[in-house]
C-alpha cells in the first residue's frame, strides 16, 4: 500500500510539473510532513521530512517550509511550582511571540536559506519582520 501511495504522489508531482511547463505558470502544491520532525530536538523541517515521496523533492523547483518555534515552545510550559523555569519559559515565549521562519529548503535556480517573518496567529497572517534596529527609522 505504501509503494502505491509513493507511486501515486510521484505521478501527481510529475503531472504538476508538466502542467507548469506547458502553461508557463507557477504551480503551488502543499504536502504533509512525516512525523520524524517531532522526534528531533531541532524541529525545523528538512527536505527528507516531506511525506511519502522523494519525487516532491526531485520535481519541485522550490521547496519552502513554515516553522514557528513558538508552536513547540508552548507545549513545553513548566508547572507553576517551578518559578525559575516558568520565568525562563515566559521570557522565551515573549522572544518568540509573533515570529515565524520560512525555510527555503530547495531552490533550483537560487540560494537556500531562512527568512524571518512576523506572524499574527488570530489571522494566520505573515508579514515583514521589523527588527529592533529598524524601528523609528524613516527608511520605509
Amino acid at each position: 500500500a505504501k509503494d502505491s501511495r509513493v507511486n501515486e504522489v510521484s505521478e501527481i508531482t510529475q503531472g504538476l510539473k508538466a502542467i507548469a511547463k506547458e502553461l508557463n505558470i507557477p504551480v503551488i502544491a502543499l504536502s504533509q510532513l512525516s512525523r520524524q520532525v517531532e522526534n528531533r530536538d531541532d524541529k525545523r523541517p528538512q527536505l527528507s521530512d516531506l511525506r511519502e515521496s522523494g519525487s516532491i523533492e526531485q520535481d519541485a523547483d522550490v521547496v519552502m517550509f513554515v516553522y514557528r518555534e513558538e508552536y513547540y515552545k508552548e507545549r513545553e510550559k513548566p508547572g507553576d511550582h517551578d518559578l525559575e523555569k516558568m520565568a525562563q519559559w515566559q521570557d522565551e515565549m515573549e522572544r518568540l511571540h509573533g515570529r515565524a521562519e520560512v525555510i527555503i529548503g530547495k531552490q533550483r535556480h537560487g540560494p537556500i536559506g531562512t527568512v524571518e517573518l512576523s506572524f499574527e496567529g488570530r489571522f494566520t497572517r505573515f508579514g515583514n519582520l521589523v527588527k529592533p534596529w529598524q524601528q523609528g527609522s524613516d527608511t520605509l
